[in-house]
């Protein structure tokens, strides 16, 4: 097929119908970008010979160089199968694991993918994550089976032993699939359990069978018999497999197969369909197709009529070079070879000029793609809901114009009448340069013409101003022998003559300069487009829309813009989350080309110029305010790896910044921060997105000279139960448990507490405020790990929690949907059933806040007598009449200093004694809170209250003149102006000495614990061929891996290992794994868990066992207080190390006599 026009593919964009949106997905070099430029070379826009060599979607350098994707890039085909023409549009995105942020911008904007999946590999860990990707954005993939070459040159498998093995591939791929539909099913089927109890509490719901015991059995089977999921697997008599070998060009389905043989065999193609995969085999005598074929020990058809025809090519071409053969195969195929092709000393070369005319690849994958995946018009109504669904809101509950908006996104209608929606789900940067406006555009034969009389003039004018010299030199050398005073004078007429001409040549207007300084400055700047799809209305250039923040609610934007208002225009009331912007320019995606557009209509895929200031990642556009925002992108990876980063000259420090503005805007997934050391961080997905971001930044966005520090390696700190046998697994005596808090005895002993701070034996801390007027007893708790587990995963959920609590403590009305109120007592009652036994009765009523900042894994318990203080949960409650106004009020003081004793928690957990990193998993409970409040006489009688006792209910302290302060405001700001005048003293504010005594106390609760280090731990998946495992294993017990699980792949000698390794120790473990295997081996690493490094930070030998074995000394390493030592080290705190500063060398006497 030639080069298509851009006319063309404005007329086919036309047609929602004939529009297929898809994506490339696989494990990292299983042949994405091969197979890319399989189809791109079937458009003509690169040459069928470089197909996979050239890797046309890979535009950067970077991408070239380390032979992977590194950025997701889309690109427009046209395809025609009969009388019909479609519309590709196909996206090629990353394998490798650290840019997996990349895989949700393109699934996102897809409606069908191609899986690849390698013969040899098989199933790996990211094919099972970009599976799932698929799955969660309700796209509908379709398989290739690539590198089928190497089963027959690599494994050198029979063709029988090869149909074995592709079988096995299938059966993962549909395992994987089967999985995640059946976890589906199951969850709706729980949900309609629920909401049939609630409807009907006595009957037993549908799947519950009632044991003879009388107990309610749960049958886990119910929904699963009912529901049809044959649509959902991958099987090559369904059309939606492809087997292939993208760099030799080739590839094949069923149906390619079976048109074949329905003509030569004259048996009917349905029939071939149904029998060429599967256990059917050839019956010669009776030229019958008959099952049974692994029975009766015959070969499957499959093998028989397909596999072993390519087999026999590839002996013929690769492996003996049979020549006679060679060309008689070639004229039963009816192929054309060309002469140099024939003569061509690599094989390969004649093999992928016989097999792409035979089964060309771009015709099998094509075909199976406009057959399969559905248009932008079958787009599911359950995806649409999806979509809309932002947040904890349910579909249902939106407003009524909002739902309205679901036929739009299924018609995918181009009226002028239908709402614009598009959604960005990434920005990238391109060079000014590239863009179609910049261009230089092919010169006209006249404009040729005129530049060719220019350049002959000015090639004309120099030769003449060279002779002119000349001349006027050698007059110069025949006036030197005439008298010295006339040769002296003409001599410097001429040199005068020549440094006039020096200067013409030589010097510049200054503006000029500055003038071409701004050109390159503009040559080399980068701008952003927006890489985005229309699901519904027309795009147009120019137009204004409505861009929709993440957290734009609207219901509240319909109600506070009125009817006039409703229209994009730059004159609109301000709305919370809600702005206008200008789509300037509108781009056509050709890979590494941008084609100018006027207007895209709905269902396409395009890239959209001059939103850089209203979009910084990912954004949704429309044109009524009554469209939500669609859901985040899901991203796999977290992001872990934090460099701090730094110019090398001080005086660029503006042009970094800058720089990583870009940058942060560029990528989906790199986050950038200031630290309060003030320190620039970079925090990246894993090593080689890590290098990546600072090419970028050099070499793009802030084009200087930068300084990288070592990557910042993040720990959190946590406590333990005391442990029951020390480091040699020796049982602990009595004697030991009291060792425990010895440093804080050491402290108090050393007197540097002792008038304020008291350690109780069980680990309870007193504190006292300098001025002795509060005391506050604090105790540290370690959580159950489930619980850390769920505050840590439920952080957003937790965040809304402090804020609906913190409105209605204000007195503020806040709005929240049911959805949200749902979830969050589902999320109570998670915790209530995870805080079991006696010391946590009634801990989740008492909970007071969760930190740090307010969302951590970590809580504050209210363990006060008698203090009642409003629950974090009562916003679960507020539906109960008057639940508000039933606490009494509180005394002006206390309710203020409810605050300090927060804050100084936050504080506590932000940065742990360790090593000032972030607690985790660490309940404090405030056992005592005693408050001395000096006597005031404008409250005699409350004060006198407050000090008798802390233990008194609330309202009894409260006195009439309190009370009555708070009912006005006057009164209120009066009453704390003077609790303040009563409260402030030579150490300070009152609450701010609260506010440190909370943070101590906590500090030194924590200490009085065994205190444990937590890493952040990556999980880790290798590949490796049999030699090389005991290598493998090596590398990671040097970096402290622990290998969890290994098996073999069947059918090859690769083995798949599952290892846990941390953070800390990953920096170079690919290069080191690739260095010691030579490359047989290559890891994949993803963010998986905290673990608590089991090694006491503080150990020092204590019993006999422990001194045998470690020495009096106890020198060798102790990970934890390595790991806590470079992180204070780090931070500039004290470390308590020996250092040597003048070592001599011992002299053994007896040789010195």
């Amino acid at each position: 097929m030639g080069h298509t026009s851009l006319d063309k593919i404005i007329a086919l964009q036309k047609k929602p119908a004939n529009i297929r949106n898809l994506c490339i997905l696989a494990h990292v070099d299983h042949g994405k970008t091969t197979l890319a430029d399989c189809l791109v070379a079937s458009n003509g826009i690169i040459s069928n010979r470089l197909a996979g060599k050239l890797r046309y979607l890979d535009s950067r350098e970077d991408e070239q160089i380390r032979g992977i994707t590194m950025k997701s890039s889309a690109i427009s085909l046209h395809y025609a199968v009969g009388d019909k023409d479609f519309l590709l549009n196909l996206i090629d995105s990353p394998g490798h694991v650290d840019f997996s942020s990349e895989v949700s911008t393109a699934v996102r904007l897809c409606d069908g993918a191609i899986i690849i999946v390698d013969a040899v590999e098989g199933v790996c860990p990211q094919t099972q994550a970009v599976l799932r990707q698929a799955w969660l954005e309700n796209i509908r993939p379709v398989l290739v089976i690539n590198k089928i070459d190497r089963l027959i040159l690599e494994l050198k498998l029979t063709s029988q032993e090869a149909y074995t093995h592709l079988q096995k591939i299938l059966e993962k791929v549909n395992a994987v699939t089967g999985a995640l539909y059946t976890s589906k099913v199951l969850e709706e089927r729980a949900e309609k359990e629920e909401r049939a109890e609630k409807e009907r509490e006595s009957e037993v719901p549908e799947g519950v069978v009632e044991s003879p015991g009388g107990e309610q059995v749960y049958d886990w089977s119910a929904g699963l018999e009912d529901t049809d999921d044959s649509h959902l697997y991958f099987s090559p008599d369904q059309g939606n497999v492809v087997f292939s070998s993208a760099i030799d060009g080739w590839g094949f389905s069923i149906q390619q197969f079976a048109h074949i043989y329905s003509q030569k065999m004259g048996i009917r193609s349905e029939v071939l369909l149904k029998t060429l995969w599967g256990d059917f085999y050839l019956n010669a005598k009776a030229k019958k197709i008959m099952k049974g074929a692994q029975a009766k020990g015959k070969k499957p058809l499959f093998v028989q009529l397909v596999l072993d025809n390519l087999w026999s090519l590839y002996d013929a071409v690769v492996t003996r070079r049979d020549k006679e053969k060679v060309e008689k195969m070639v004229a039963s195929l009816g192929v054309n070879l060309m002469a140099r092709d024939a003569r061509h000393s690599d094989p390969k070369v004649l093999l992928s000029a016989i097999c792409s005319q035979w089964l060309p690849l771009s015709q099998a994958v094509l075909s199976m793609v406009c057959e399969k995946l559905p248009s932008p018009l079958e787009m599911a109504a359950e995806r649409v809901e999806r979509l809309m669904s932002v947040g904890q809101r349910r579909f249902d509950s939106l407003p009524k114009q909002t739902q309205e908006l679901k036929k739009a996104f299924l018609q995918c209608s181009s009226e002028e009448t239908a709402p614009v929606i598009v959604f960005v789900s990434k920005m990238f940067a391109v060079d000014a340069k590239a863009l179609p406006q910049n261009k230089q555009r092919p010169l006209t034969q006249e404009e040729i013409g005129q530049r060719r009389e220019v350049a002959r003039q000015r090639h004309a004018d120099r030769m003449a101003a060279n002779q002119h010299a000349e001349s006027q030199d050698g007059h110069a050398h025949s006036v030197i022998e005439q008298p010295g005073i006339q040769a002296a004078g003409n001599s410097n007429a001429g040199g005068e003559d020549v440094s006039a001409r020096m200067e013409t040549l030589t010097v510049k207007d200054p503006k000029a300069e500055e003038e071409e300084e701004e050109e390159e400055e503009e040559e080399g700047k980068e701008t952003f487009v927006a890489f985005a799809r229309v699901y519904s209305g027309v795009v147009k250039k120019g137009q204004k829309v409505f861009v929709l923040g993440p957290k734009y609610d609207p219901a509240q934007g319909l109600c506070m813009l009125s009817e006039v208002c409703r229209v994009a225009s730059d004159s609109l009331p301000t709305v919370p989350h809600l702005s206008v912007c200008s789509t300037d320019s509108l781009y056509l995606l050709m890979g590494r080309e941008l084609e100018a557009l006027e207007e895209v209509p709905a269902g396409n895929v395009l890239g959209i110029g001059g939103l850089e200031e209203c979009v910084l990642k990912s954004a949704t556009l429309s044109s009524t305010p009554a469209c939500p925002p669609f859901i985040p992108l899901n991203f796999e990876a977290t992001p872990i790896v934090r460099v701090a980063i730094e110019p090398k000259h001080p005086s660029e420090m503006p042009k970094l910044v800058r720089g990583m503005r870009l940058l942060n805007q560029a990528d989906p997934c790199a986050e950038v921060l200031i630290q309060e050391t003030g320190e620039h961080v970079l925090v990246t997905a894993g090593e080689v997105h890590l290098q990546r971001c600072l090419d970028d930044l050099r070499q793009r966005f802030a084009k200087i000279e930068i300084s990288a520090s070592k990557p910042i390696i993040p720990f959190r700190e946590t406590v333990v139960r005391p442990p029951k046998v020390d480091m040699v697994n020796e049982d602990l005596g009595r004697q030991h448990k009291t060792a425990i808090i010895h440093q804080v005895k050491e402290e108090v002993t050393q007197g540097r507490y002792s008038d304020t701070l008291q350690v109780d034996p069980s680990g309870l801390v007193t504190i006292t405020t300098p001025n002795k007027l509060a005391t506050v007893g604090v105790r540290a708790i370690p959580l159950p790990e489930e619980v850390t587990r769920l505050l840590e995963g439920s952080s957003e959920l937790v965040r809304t929690l402090e804020q609906m609590s913190q409105s209605l403590r204000e007195g503020r009305s806040l709005d929240v949907g049911p959805r949200t109120l749902e979830v969050l007592a589902g999320f109570k009652a998670k915790l209530e059933g995870l805080l079991q036994g006696r010391k946590w009765r009634n801990a989740v009523e008492h909970i007071w806040s969760f930190g740090p900042r307010r969302y951590g894994p970590n809580i504050l318990l209210n363990s006060v007598e008698g203090y009642q203080r409003p629950s974090v949960w009562q916003c679960l409650d507020r539906a109960e009449p008057g639940q508000l106004g039933v606490q009494p009020p509180q005394p002006i003081a206390l309710r203020d200093l409810d605050n300090s004793i927060i804050s100084g928690f936050q504080l506590a957990t932000l940065a742990g004694p360790l090593c000032e990193e972030p607690l985790m998993g660490v309940c404090f409970s405030v056992e005592t809170w005693d408050l001395k409040l000096p006597s005031q006489p404008q409250h005699q009688d409350s004060v006198e209250e407050d000090s008798t006792s802390q233990d008194a209910p609330a309202g009894q302290r409260a006195g009439g003149e309190t009370a009555e302060a708070e009912g006005s405001p006057a009164g209120q700001s009066q009453g704390k102006r003077r609790a303040e005048v009563g409260t402030v003293d030579c150490y300070g504010p009152f609450s701010g000495q609260l506010i440190a005594a909370m943070k101590e106390a906590c500090r030194h609760a924590f200490q009085a614990k065994p205190q444990r280090l937590m890493a952040a731990m990556y999980t880790c998946e290798i590949m490796a061929t049999a030699d090389v495992l005991g290598r493998v294993y090596g590398v990671l017990g040097k970096r402290e891996g622990h290998v969890l699980h290994e098996e073999m792949k069947e059918g090859t000698d690769m083995f798949l290992i599952n290892a846990v390794l941390p953070v800390a120790e990953s920096f170079g473990f690919a290069d080191e794994i690739r260095k010691r295997t030579s490359g047989l081996a290559s890891p994949q690493l993803v963010f998986s868990h905290w673990e608590v490094i089991s090694s006491d930070p503080y150990w020092v030998p204590t019993t006999e066992e422990e001194y045998l074995h470690f020495g009096e000394k106890a020198d060798s390493a102790n990970q934890a207080l390595k790991y806590m030592n470079a992180v204070r080290r780090r931070k500039g705190l004290y470390v308590e190390e020996k250092i040597v500063e003048h070592g001599e060398k011992q002299r053994t006497l007896g040789k010195n006599k």
